[in-house]
Parts: structure tokens; sequence; C-alpha cells
């Protein structure tokens, strides 16, 4: 076959690549190509530069720091400002200044910041300037401060430094401007509250707000309704159901609507503010089953610790343990690890270990987790009001003498759409009523007889509604007490330092319990022998000589151990017979006046015959001649 053609156009080319190597040779590229060598540079005048001495390191910081500031003039609008209060704060915060001095300073610092606090406020240093500036200037000025700053104060509250400076101004604020700052947060407190800086304003306000301030700022998170028209809403109407009731509002657009506002701060883990916390309650109040399920669900986990610090959050910490699921029980639980002393210790947070004590079933987990950190703090606690009870109700549960009426209505109140007695009477024929309501602490529950139930699938015995646990309260208290050795651990704390305990106010409690065995006799017969010592430990304080010099008093005459001794006698005839044979006996006519004349008494009052026999031919002549004074025995006064 014949080859084929070549293209016109790679012909073309070729032929210019050819003709281009053709144009470039010339006579003299045949010849070697001579490297002429450049001529070398003439020195330069600046390489006297080179034989400078290098700069020290100080130098190079000094470089540095004027080459930061020049950039920081240029970038910042005050920096100059900022320098000099920066030095005027150095002087002013110190301690050893005097008074006019200071006064002085700070003047000189408000005159050059007039008119520019909004703009340099949000700085790290000037806010800390103004802050000192309010806290020491005079009345007028801060009054000045004050006003300069209130069309900002919203803006300065999202601000992670001014955010410090708005909180010492309502501090220091008067009633007129701290109305004047509540009435400016109108329509933002939901937003304030979803933004991390923002809601530690809108906390501190709440609880420098009157209580009228504080309902106008709960109710602005209800609904959009009660949003614009505050003024119809009573201001002796504090519960959200009696401000429904008495505006006509429905509670499917009010549920839906708090909701809106909760879900967001829930999910960004702001949960430390009581607002939010009262809010809260509130909704458990009118909100249905699968809502207040999933708040509970997010809230069983380590977030509970941060809601506990407050009244209202203590009270949602022990509904998420009552209503609570096993899992999130055990979550609540875990999440309270190494958290258990601080809780313990708490106003408000011992009252959820006393809730977990109480109701949760799972005592393996609750010995491994909360009684084996409370464990090596025994001694601390016992001496604790609040420390203490947990112990207490382990010892002697929902004990009126230990717990006040508010806290017992705390731990009995219910979630209306959860509980089973609420349920029972829905589903019931009776015309009973139950007054049992998330936060009524004023009211008590009324005991209701429970008919059969109708054919709904609505049961006291549905495991979704569990109010506690299955297991039997005693069974649970001896797994608690005896089987985790925290009742042995505690008869040892009582019986080293029981001169100490037995005279303190809140430690006599204690000691009172361990040694009557514990409501029910929980402690006997296991502990028998270790409470026998701690009767005998009492007994060897009460038979020690009566001293003037001595620097503590005799347990005899004390006042908290002289009355907790007469309690024993009454309660506990084993320990009143120790006491008589080891150190009363003989020596009744000594003691029977002051405030040991009663524990002497305690013996002919008791309702024992036995331990009124064993005193009473020593105790006879001393009333005859009216040196000790009778009084009615139990059993006597009851009849």
């Amino acid at each position: 076959m014949a080859p084929k053609k070549q293209q016109p156009q790679e012909l073309d080319t070729k032929k210019r690549k050819r003709t281009n190597t053709e144009s470039h040779k010339s006579p003299s590229n045949s010849k070697s190509t001579k490297f002429v060598p450049s001529k070398k540079p003439k020195p330069h005048s600046d390489d006297k530069d080179k034989n400078k001495a290098p700069l020290t390191g100080r130098e190079r910081r000094q470089n540095a720091k004027e080459l930061s500031e020049a950039r920081k003039k240029k970038r910042k609008r005050h920096f100059t400002l900022e320098q000099d209060l920066a030095r005027l704060w150095e002087k002013m915060r110190r301690h050893e200044i005097a008074k006019d001095e200071r006064s002085k300073l700070v003047t000189e610092a408000l005159t050059k910041m007039k008119g520019k606090i909004h703009e340099i406020a949000g700085s790290h240093v000037t806010s800390r300037v103004l802050q000192t500036c309010v806290k020491h200037c005079s009345q007028a000025e801060r009054d000045e401060v004050f006003e300069e700053l209130r069309p900002h104060f919203l803006t300065l509250a999202y601000n992670a430094y001014a955010v410090h400076l708005v909180k010492k101004m309502l501090d220091n604020a008067s009633k007129k401007q701290l109305t004047g700052f509540i009435d400016n947060l109108r329509g933002h407190v939901a937003p304030l509250l979803r933004h991390m800086v923002g809601s530690v304003v809108v906390e501190h306000a709440y609880e420098l707000a009157s209580a009228a301030q504080k309902q106008g700022l709960l109710l602005e998170l209800y609904s959009t309704e009660l949003q614009l028209f505050k003024d119809l809403v009573p201001e002796k109407e504090t519960r959200l159901l009696d401000v429904m009731s008495k505006l006509g509002l429905q509670k499917g657009s009010v549920s839906r609507h708090m909701s809106s506002v909760i879900q967001p701060i829930l999910e960004k883990g702001i949960v430390d503010h009581s607002i939010l916390h009262r809010v809260l309650l509130e909704y458990f109040s009118i909100a249905d089953k699968t809502s207040v399920t999933d708040i509970i669900q997010q809230l069983s986990s380590p977030l509970l610790v941060r809601i506990i610090g407050t009244k209202d959050g203590a009270k949602i910490g022990t509904f998420c343990v009552k209503y609570g699921s096993a899992k999130e029980r055990k979550k609540i639980i875990k999440g309270l690890k190494e958290h258990i002393g601080k809780t313990a210790y708490h106003q408000y947070g011992c009252m959820v270990l006393v809730s977990i004590l109480s109701v949760v079933d799972d005592t393996k987990l609750i010995t491994k987790v909360i009684i084996r950190e409370l464990q090596p703090i025994l001694k601390e606690l016992v001496f604790d009001k609040n420390g203490r009870r947990p112990l207490l109700q382990l010892l002697h549960p929902n004990c009126s003498r230990y717990f006040s009426p508010d806290e017992l209505a705390s731990m009995n109140s219910s979630i209306p759409c959860l509980s089973l007695k609420d349920q029972s009477e829905a589903s019931s024929q009776t015309e009973t009523s139950k007054v049992s309501i998330g936060d009524n602490d004023s009211k008590e529950d009324i005991e209701v007889k429970v008919p059969e139930v109708n054919e709904d699938k609505t049961s006291v015995d549905d495991t979704d509604l569990a109010e506690g646990g299955k297991k039997d309260p005693f069974v649970r208290r001896q797994e608690l007490l005896i089987n985790s050795g925290l009742a042995e651990g505690l008869l040892d704390v009582c019986i080293e330092n029981v001169g100490e305990l037995i005279r303190s106010n809140f430690g006599k409690e204690v000691v009172y319990e361990v040694a009557t065995g514990g409501f029910g006799g929980i402690l006997h017969p296991t502990l028998d022998d270790k409470i026998n010592s701690l009767h005998k430990a009492i007994a060897s304080l009460a038979a020690l000589p009566k001293s003037e010099d001595s620097q503590e008093e005799h347990v005899l005459v004390n006042f908290f151990s002289s009355r907790t001794i007469r309690k024993l006698i009454l309660d506990c005839p084993n320990f009143a017979s120790i006491l008589w044979e080891e150190a009363l006996k003989g020596k009744s006519e000594l003691w029977s006046h002051g405030h040991s004349c009663k524990v002497i008494a305690a013996f002919l009052e008791s309702s024992d015959s036995k331990v009124q026999k064993l005193a009473k031919k020593e105790l006879q002549p001393l009333i005859d001649n009216g040196t000790l004074k009778k009084q009615k025995s139990r059993e006597e006064a009851t009849q």
C-alpha cells in the first residue's frame, strides 16, 4: 500500500522550526564560546552595617514591643487611652493607698473615659478599670456612668468582659435604676438566656429583683400573650396554673411556647441559673407526659450536678430520680461521681442524695459510687448540718425532727402528668380530690382511696410511671447500711468522738439514732456489740466527776448532751440500765439540780417498768423532800 500523505499543517510546522534554527546560527557560533568574567561590584557604603554588634535580647524585645504597640495603635481606636487608664488602675487598686488619693485617681480616670465608656467597656483591661472606678467612686459619678451606659446595656450583656461591669453596675444600682434595667430587658429575656454570657446578666438581675419583678421576667418565658399583657396579671398570682386560669390561656399554646424557649437552652447546656429552674418546674406542672419525660431524659446526665445547687434545682433533681427509668437513674448516680462530698454538704444538693437513697433499688451501684465516697468523710458529715441528712435518712427515713415541713413536702411532691395517684384519680368513679402538684410546698397531699382502675392501660403497676423503687424500703436500708459497712463505720466514728458529738447541736442526733439502733431496729442484731460499746462510752463520760475547772461542760450538765441522754433513757432501756449502774447509782442527789435533774427524772418517766424499778428506791426520797420533781410518764401523758 502507498504511504499516507502528510497533512499540510504538520509540514508547515517543520518548516518553521527549520528556519528558526538556521536564522539563529552565525559564524561566531561555530567557534568555542568564551566566558567573559563579570566585573566585581564596587564596595557599597552600607557594608559598614555588617560590622555592627548583634542586638541583645533586651533590645530585640524592646523593638518587638514598639512594633506591637505601633500595630495596636493602628488597629485600636482608644489604645493610648487604655494605656493611660491601665497606669492609673495600677495605682488606685492598691490596698495601702489613701482614700482621698484613690478618689482623685478614680475621678481622673472617669474624666478621661467620659463619652467613650460604652466603646471601651468591652476591653479586658478597661473593663477592670471601670469595675474599680464604679466600686470606689461617689454616688453622683456612679449615676453618670449608669446613665451613659443605659442605652448600651443589652449590647454589653453579650460581651465576655463587659458583662462583669454590668453586674457591678447592678450591684450598686438604686431601686429606680434596677427597675429601669429590668424594663430594658423586656422582649430580650429568652435570647439572653440562650447566650452563654448574656444568661449571666439575666440571672444576676433575677437574683436582685423583687418578687413582682421576678414574676415579670418569668411571664416573658411562659407565653407571648403574657409578654404583651403583663399588666393584666395580678401580682398575687405566682403560679403558672393560676395565671392561666385567671386569663383563660390554653395549656397547649403555653406548653409549646415554653418548650421552644427551654429546648435551645438545654441543648447548649446553660442549666446553672435559678430562673431556668423555676421555668422548668412550672413547665412540669402543665406539660404532657411525653414532653416531661423528654426533659427528664435530657437532664439525667452529668448536667444534673450543675442544676441541684438551687432550691428549685434540687426539686428538679428529685423529680429526675423519682420518675427516671433505671438507666436514667444510673446516669444520674454516675454523673455525681467525685461530686458526692460537695453535694452532701450543700444545703439543697443533699436532698438529691436523700432522694437517691430512698428510691433507687440498685444498692450495689449506690454503694460503689455514693457510699464509698461518704465513708472517708463520715466524721465531718456527722458534724455538718446538711452532711448528716443522708445518714439520718437511712437511720430514720422522713423524720420531721431532721427535715423541715418544706423539705418533706418537696420530697413528697409529684408531677401531675406522671403521678400514679393523679392518674388513678382520673380513672376513678368516686368523688375524691387530691392536691398534688409539682411546686406546692405549702399544701400537704391528702390521702385518696384509690378504687379499681378503669380498663384503660393506666395501672398502678406501670413501670414507666414508677415513683419509687420496687424493693422493700427496709431491705434497701439494710443493704445500704449493714451490707455496705456504712453503719459499722458510723458506729466507730461515734464511739471514738462520742464526747464531742453528744455535745454538738447536729452530732447529737446521729448519736441518738445510732444508739437506739435506728428506726425499726435496723442495726439490730448485727451490730449489737458495737451499740453496747457506744452505750458504755456515753456512760463512762457521765461517770466522770463534776469539775468546775474543766474546759468542757459535763455531759449531764451540757444543754445538748443532757437532753440527748434523757431521750436515750426514755427510748432505750438497755442504755438506761448501763447508765444507772456505771454512772448514776448512788450519785442521784449530786445530779438533781440544773440540766442534769431532767436526766435523773427520766428514769421515773420511762415507759419500761424495769427502768423505773431500777431507780425508784434511790429517787423516791428526793421526790418526797421536793428536790426532784416527777413528771408524768409517757403512758400517763397519753391517757
